[in-house]
């Protein structure tokens, strides 16, 4: 005889508003096929199931074996499973559950048939065959599984190694700068900054330097953050509008492996997900070193959930050094309706906008024999610039509406519009007066770089699950598509180096770009311990390309400065992967897929097939994480070894003043990351990356990865620590929350042309901050051992002597210099909270 024992628990992963776990409908237990003999002893199927917002059990995957008959015998019967779903106040939840299934043998000299059972988990005549309980346990009584709430979605499957879905968690108590800090969380991601506090940021990830976004797709809840053709660079992407208390999490997949990644995801991709836990309202006042001030109001209406929220930034300072002050401000909102018991409609928006200068590079010669036009001594020059006019301003608007359906056997349909519209203005000067050629008659007028990009963009993109399943197994199939079109003017200019002015046009362009992609994907398991996932992602592009900066008069006679062109580009890119689980806890990945970058539209030329670059990725590695079981702590660990080819890559260049092509490249490397938690004390996460870029040579093999010259500006070595340590004490009666939170960053050499490397980078930065009641007060400390630290560094020829200085062709190390030491002192008020008195 055998008898299938379910156990279910839910543990409410917030204390704010009451979590009621699912309750069981129906339960049939799984039927042994006759051929099938009973087991000699207890056999336990350790399942994961997804529970739907409809009380359907959407997902099924083993955890731990029994065997392959008993496996697919408990996994049949879990998708005919029932239940009323979990709800947190009056909103339904999706949750996660391990269930063991347990298969017992025959009493002796008996024989029960199998035997249907009821709703309430016993059978017709009355004799209890299988027991389904739904209860949220103390402490001192948890049953050996149980699962969290992890909010109203669950992480899907990792589709690589280094497919990373990652909740911030307590680690939001580690000290950052913007939301764009939170990538950092991701392994062997390293960022920089040149342009001043509302610049993007420069990302480095898995060997590349993607630039301000060209090698990365980056996306907020859906909505494409990366703008085509922008005269800063083709895909610039801007994350510093991103309130960061409102970035729940992050899914940081490096490489092109999911077919649903799409344009940019050369290197890889980066979605920001929204949400705020915490309800009530929550206001915020910083104040810091160079005047720096902050306004956070966050709030999240008590009878929703953390889907629904609004978000107010402001920020000024004056910067750590000479032309670096900086103002923004943002707004950011979301509301989740709920439209029936199976359909969701949420709908987003944000505003925000910006204003920032910046003191560029300056040359390390003219620091060390202290030619700056600043104080003598050392921190004054490091800290030094030449040209005032260098900076930037921007603006930007998103408006999104995502309706979600569930719908019957576990099936899903999204659909997403939105519309984001854009401005930005920058000036860079990275050569000083080393290219303007003014006529006779005129001064030298100097390098100043001017970059305007105004865009808007309006798309749709939307995927369909049908919840299939063969023999009885879930077989999750995706289909998807996207549609954009962006209208948009770019423009470069050079301008005076004496009161700003426009003195010539590099380019200008007025853009149309229409985007159509599809994705279809598929995962199977025909092993209990194998899961084979596949898909292939189609892209088209269409370019209409307005050229405004002709010249007037050509060889046949005279013309209008005015040319247009069309072209268009097609692509296709298939991917895959496989898994084997080599235990209930540990996983070997190998993934396989290509990637492409689409052409930056004012390099085309009138019906020409679009050219792209195109990415060959590969990776292998293994995933160990140990949860559930009644235990207060969760680890996790996984490690990994790469190899990409690009087909046409970039490389800063100082007289364009953004990245420009160079050719193929090549990246070796290899990555481990871990993370631990305990309860809602400990939150511990470490990673260690390395990575070679190169060049290969001329008649080389494609195979001989490691073999070429190195490319310029990219880390081999980066490490990160984030620590977080959360605790209660008690003060005269009263009890206080505390929290101490550590952050770490180790940057090794970089290469620098001409054979040169940069220095070593160790950075460190602290957090504290104690509460009582609904009072709090913090202090963080950035850069703690006040490293003078470059923050950019780059090598080539430039003068900024004056347009008088005699010329010179030795190239010298150029830099952006990292903040000091910067204190920031905080005071905030928790509203509304419900009765809570502590974190």
């Amino acid at each position: 005889m055998w008898i299938p024992t379910l156990v279910l628990c839910v543990l409410s992963a917030t204390a704010e508003v009451p979590v009621t776990p699912p309750v069981p409908v129906e339960a049939p237990p799984p039927v042994l096929p006759a051929d099938v003999p009973p087991p000699e002893v207890p056999a336990t199927v350790l399942l994961r199931i997804t529970i739907d917002t409809a009380g359907e059990v959407s997902h099924v995957e083993v955890r731990q074996s029994a065997g392959v008959a008993f496996d697919r015998e408990a996994m049949a019967a879990a998708v005919r499973w029932r239940f009323q779903p979990a709800r947190r106040g009056e909103e339904s939840i999706e949750v996660r559950a391990d269930v063991p299934v347990t298969f017992v043998p025959p009493v002796h000299g008996h024989h029960l048939e199998p035997v249907a059972a009821e709703a309430d988990g016993t059978a017709a005549g009355g004799e209890e065959v299988a027991k389904v309980e739904a209860e949220a346990p103390r402490a001192s009584d948890a049953p050996a599984f149980a699962t969290t709430v992890r909010g109203t979605s669950s992480a899907p499957p990792p589709v690589a190694v280094s497919d990373l879905h990652i909740p911030v968690g307590q680690l939001a108590d580690v000290p950052r700068h913007s939301a764009a800090d939170l990538m950092l969380l991701a392994p062997g991601v390293m960022l920089a900054n040149h342009g001043g506090e509302g610049h993007a940021e420069t990302l480095f990830i898995r060997g590349f330097d993607a630039g301000e976004g060209k090698d990365v797709e980056l996306r907020l809840n859906g909505v494409p953050l990366n703008e085509v053709s922008h005269a800063h660079g083709h895909g610039y992407a801007d994350t510093y509008f991103i309130i960061p208390e409102l970035v729940e999490a992050l899914r940081v997949t490096e490489g092109p492996f999911d077919p649903s990644q799409g344009d940019f995801g050369v290197a890889g991709s980066v979605e920001y997900q929204l949400g705020l836990e915490r309800r009530g309202l929550t206001a915020s006042v910083s104040y810091g070193s160079f005047a720096t001030r902050r306004l956070a109001l966050v709030w999240g209406p008590p009878e929703s959930g953390s889907a629904t929220f609004v978000g107010l930034l402001l920020r000024q300072g004056h910067g750590f050094g000479p032309n670096r002050a900086h103002a923004s401000a943002g707004a950011m909102a979301q509301v989740e309706l709920k439209l029936g018991e199976e359909t969701r409609l949420r709908l987003f928006g944000t505003s925000s906008g910006m204003r920032f200068s910046s003191a560029g590079v300056v040359r390390e010669t003219d620091v060390v024999d202290a030619r700056l036009p600043c104080a003598p001594d050392s921190d004054s020059q490091f800290f030094c610039l030449y040209d005032a006019n260098q900076g930037g301003a921007g603006q930007r608007h998103i408006l999104s509406a995502e309706l979600s359906s569930r719908l019957k056997r576990g099936g899903r349909f999204v659909q997403q519009g939105y519309v984001v519209l854009r401005q930005t203005r920058i000036r860079d000067n990275f050569t000083g007066f080393l290219q303007d050629t003014p006529p006779v008659e005129e001064a030298q007028r100097g390098d100043n770089t001017e970059g305007y990009y105004q865009g808007s963009t309006v798309g749709l993109r939307g995927r369909y699950t049908p919840g299939l399943t063969l023999l009885g197994q879930p077989m999750p199939l995706e289909l998807g598509y996207e549609a954009r079109f962006d209208d948009v003017h770019t423009r470069s200019r050079r301008l005076r180096d004496s009161g700003g002015a426009p003195y010539t046009t590099r380019f200008d362009n007025r853009v149309r770009t229409t985007h159509l992609g599809a994705h279809g994907s598929l995962r199977a398991s025909p092993l209990s311990w194998l899961t084979l996932r596949g898909g292939v992602r189609l892209d088209t592009f269409l370019f209409g390309v307005d050229d405004e900066n002709r010249p007037t008069l050509d060889r046949d006679g005279t013309r209008i400065p005015e040319e247009s062109l069309e072209a268009y580009g097609f692509f296709a890119s298939p991917r895959a992967s496989a898994e084997v689980r080599l235990s209930p806890r540990l996983s070997w990945l190998t993934s396989v897929g290509l990637g492409a970058r689409s052409s930056d539209a004012a390099a085309l030329s009138d019906a020409e097939l679009a050219p792209y670059a195109r990415v060959t990725a590969a990776e292998t590695g293994l995933g160990w994480k140990l949860e559930g079981g009644g235990r207060p702590y969760t680890l996790e660990t996984r490690g990994a070894f790469f190899a990409t080819r690009v087909s046409q890559d970039f490389v800063f260049d100082e007289k364009a003043g953004r990245n420009q092509p160079i050719g193929a490249s090549q990246r070796l490397g290899a990555f481990v990351s871990a993370r631990g938690t305990w309860e809602e004390h400990v939150d511990v996460q470490a990673s260690l990356a390395w990575s070679k870029a190169t060049l290969p040579l001329p008649g080389a093999s494609e195979w001989k990865l490691w073999e070429g010259t190195v490319m310029p500006y990219i880390p081999q070595l980066l490490g990160r620590l984030d620590a977080s340590v959360r605790g209660t004490a008690s003060v005269a009666g009263e009890r206080l929350g505390w929290n101490v939170a550590v952050g770490h960053s180790a940057i090794g050499p970089r290469p620098l042309p001409l054979g040169r490397f940069s220095e070593s980078v160790l950075l460190f930065d602290v957090a504290t901050r104690a509460r009582w009641k609904a009072v709090e007060v913090g202090l963080s400390v950035e850069n703690l051992l006040d490293t003078r630290w470059r923050e950019v560094e780059l090598n080539y020829v430039s003068n900024f002597r004056g347009p008088d200085a005699p010329a010179s062709l030795l190239a010298t190390r150029h830099f952006s210099a990292g903040a000091p030491r910067t204190f920031t002192g905080t005071f905030t008020l928790y509203l509304d909270l419900q009765g809570e008195d502590t974190p």
